[in-house]
């Protein structure tokens, strides 16, 4: 079964907009879990408008099942990964200003930095995951990295399939299949839904995880997070 790791970052936005700690981000994360979800992930950004890096401190003892930090490697993301030492990093190339992720990394461009970082994280045994866009030329650069996964960028499957192209799939299915091939675990993650979660999973061989945020907590609001996490559950069967 595909793990489902939820991303809380737009808790710690809603918390953040009137200060104090409602909601409660570790409360929300330890009953995520008691819900089902195989993991927390986290985004923490320079600015840090919805998670701040001390969370990131203060989530490692709460979180029992995997904890999954992304970002773009700065110094300052690096350094808290090292401190923290997550079950997994996800490398973002997120801009300083960028609103969320809008695009993978050119592997090829920037393997020699991917790699120095790749190292650093695997030498305190820390699982890398490297966010890419569905290229199998990308996939070829990643596995040059030294890293463990990649993360699949998922934002141009799920536009497609909300206007009815299912063949909106089709390079994400190429890109597994290399990614297989290479022996590069595959995670997924970016405008993941209820609406559009069983297709994907139904399609893309060896997918080991999804991390899914905005979605969730969006659908939550209506449904209620114990009844949202076991409906992704059953899709992710």
């Amino acid at each position: 079964m595909t793990k489902l790791s939820v991303n809380i970052n737009k808790i710690a936005t809603l918390r953040n907009s009137r200060g104090g700690n409602v909601p409660n981000l570790l409360q929300v994360a330890t009953d995520l879990q008691k819900f089902g979800a195989a993991g927390i992930t986290i985004h923490p950004r320079p600015d840090e408008r919805h998670i701040k890096y001390q969370d990131a401190r203060d989530l490692k003892p709460i979180v029992y099942t995997e904890f999954n930090i992304e970002g773009n490697p700065q110094h300052n993301f690096i350094d808290l990964v090292l401190e923290v030492v997550p079950t997994q990093v996800t490398l973002v190339p997120d801009a300083i200003g960028a609103l969320t992720s809008n695009a993978g990394w050119d592997t090829i461009t920037h393997q020699s930095y991917l790699k120095d970082v790749v190292a650093l994280f695997k030498s305190k045994g820390i699982r890398t995951s490297i966010f890419v866009d569905p290229n199998e030329k990308m996939i070829e650069g990643a596995k040059e990295t030294g890293t463990d996964r990649i993360e699949l960028y998922t934002e141009s499957f799920a536009h497609e399939f909300g206007l009815g192209n299912l063949k909106g799939i089709e390079p994400y299915v190429l890109a597994a299949n290399k990614a297989t091939e290479m022996g590069l675990g595959i995670n997924a993650g970016h405008d993941l839904s209820l609406e559009n979660i069983k297709f994907f999973k139904e399609n893309i061989p060896n997918l080991l995880e999804v991390s899914i945020g905005h979605a969730l907590v969006s659908e939550s609001l209506y449904l209620g997070f114990d009844n949202v996490i076991n409906m992704y559950l059953q899709r992710l069967k």
